[in-house]
């Protein structure tokens, strides 16, 4: 028995056994909560007190929640980010609607040229004219 400075019994931390523990988590995996006659029968079989049951089920939600939230927290994220990558690529595609619209050819070479630049850096290094004297494809 520990004492503390004033002469009182100290409080100790019970430790659990693995057996203990393995069927302690055997049982919140199938239910988060436990009756009171549950957790008296089971308390019962692992040589615990029934206090001791109820406040490791309390700890094991509270984790479990903790877990949880974070979960759905990275899921949210991944959601977002993806909400975004796909909104980014349809105002892209609202950008592109003059690029990927059949070119008039009676259009000015400046509009050409400068959908060219907008999309490929240095303008793709595509000639608008042939040199001269050369038959254009």
């Amino acid at each position: 028995i520990l004492l503390d400075k004033d002469g009182k019994r100290k409080h100790t931390r019970p430790t659990f056994s693995g057996q203990q523990i393995f069927a302690l988590e055997k049982t919140f995996e199938q239910t988060k909560y436990l009756a009171g006659p549950e957790r008296a029968r089971l308390a019962y079989s692992l040589g615990m007190t029934e206090s001791q049951v109820k406040v490791w089920f309390q700890n094991r939600r509270t984790k479990w929640r903790k877990k949880h939230a974070a979960e759905m927290a990275t899921a949210k994220k991944k959601q977002d980010s993806e909400t975004e990558r796909l909104k980014g690529t349809s105002e892209n595609e609202e950008e592109d609607d003059d690029y990927n619209k059949p070119l008039d050819p009676n259009s000015d070479d400046e509009k050409i040229t400068q959908l060219l630049k907008k999309h490929k850096p240095g303008g793709g290094g595509l000639l608008l004219h042939p040199p001269e004297g050369e038959a254009s494809v």
